[in-house]
């Protein structure tokens, strides 16, 4: 019998410096209904911003970025829940050849009511931003009072079935006892918390300097708890895991201003309205939208995806204070 035709090679996207990509944040709008004091305190602003991208326009792109080796979409905004469509673009995403992770970040106010039905259009994971689990110090920091409703949100995507992340953008005033509640959470739930260092936009700077807390202080903490790193797993980004013997779930580490943090880099960024960003904090955008509008725009797509990460720099220039184009983290994501 003659021998059977090997499976073709899969198609890999690298930077000019070898990573190789393969991790698409997508973001579906630039709105949301909070109003977080490092991110928009003021709440969002509707001028100036252009449609965001339509389902079918969805699909087509993710179609393109599978096409060469993308098998990972995050879903982002702004807040994605306040798409109608929400559910659609999930069971768009989820239903392209070789992509086997789907996963939304969310602030949490409408996932108990659409965790369900995201897990059943295809969602696999959900990262629930939550900065803080003291009710009042919550309300500071986002602006609003809906900490339980968030809270049952998480317990929902877990009923569901969905892997949980929880995010918590590390600020000054953030006590022991504080630390303390989110790894109580770990104890018996099967999530990973996240603590993520407060990084500077155009719009946060004053804010920066005030309220930074090193991602370091919390790891120190950590290890004098019990608390041991995990080896990394394939796929993983930058955060640094954590176990303990006595917890189910995790804790991780996100220091943006480490050495080497950029070194694993495998992502890259799409904003709502369509423009392809290499890094989330670069000035370099490609506009992709005008192939979008029609069927068979894969291969262009293609053609200018690649043509674009020959220049993806190597590394964010935060600890020098440039933030590049990103006034503040709901234009592209985070």
């Amino acid at each position: 019998m003659p021998a059977a035709s090997a499976a073709p090679a899969v198609r890999k996207l690298r930077d000019a410096f070898g990573r190789e990509l393969h991790y698409l944040r997508l973001s579906v709008t630039e709105r949301c209904n909070y109003r977080c004091i490092y991110c928009l305190p003021d709440g969002c602003s509707h001028r100036g911003s252009d449609a965001p991208l339509s389902v079918a326009e969805i699909g087509r792109l993710v179609r393109a970025m599978a096409g060469v080796g993308f098998w990972k979409v995050r879903l982002t905004g702004g807040e994605p829940t306040l798409r109608a469509d929400i559910c659609e673009i999930v069971r768009a995403v989820a239903a392209t050849p070789g992509m086997r992770n789907v996963a939304l970040t969310t602030n949490g106010y409408r996932l108990a009511t659409v965790a369900r039905e995201l897990r059943d259009a295809g969602l696999t994971a959900v990262n629930v931003s939550v900065d803080s689990l003291d009710p009042e110090r919550f309300q500071r920091i986002t602006g609003t009072r809906h900490l339980e409703r968030v809270v049952g949100g998480i317990d929902a995507a877990l009923s569901a079935g969905l892997a949980v992340k929880v995010n918590a953008v590390l600020l000054q005033g953030m006590e022991d006892a504080e630390l303390e509640r989110f790894l109580a959470w770990t104890r018996t739930l099967p999530l990973t918390v996240r603590f993520i260092e407060l990084m500077e936009t155009g719009d946060n700077r004053a804010l920066f300097r005030q309220a930074r807390l090193p991602a370091s202080e919390v790891g120190r903490k950590l290890e004098g708890m019990g608390w041991t790193r995990l080896p990394r797993e394939t796929g993983d980004g930058p955060a640094t895991s954590y176990g303990h013997p006595d917890h189910v779930g995790r804790v991780g580490l996100i220091s943006a201003y480490s050495p080497g943090f950029c070194g694993s880099c495998n992502r890259l960024r799409v904003s709502s309205a369509g423009d392809l960003k290499l890094c989330l904090f670069g000035d370099q955008t490609v506009r992709l939208r005008p192939l979008l509008q029609s069927d068979g725009a894969e291969a262009a797509v293609i053609e200018r995806v690649e043509a674009a990460v020959t220049t993806k720099p190597p590394a964010h220039d935060l600890s020098a204070g440039q933030c590049g184009a990103t006034a503040n983290l709901a234009m592209t994501g985070g």
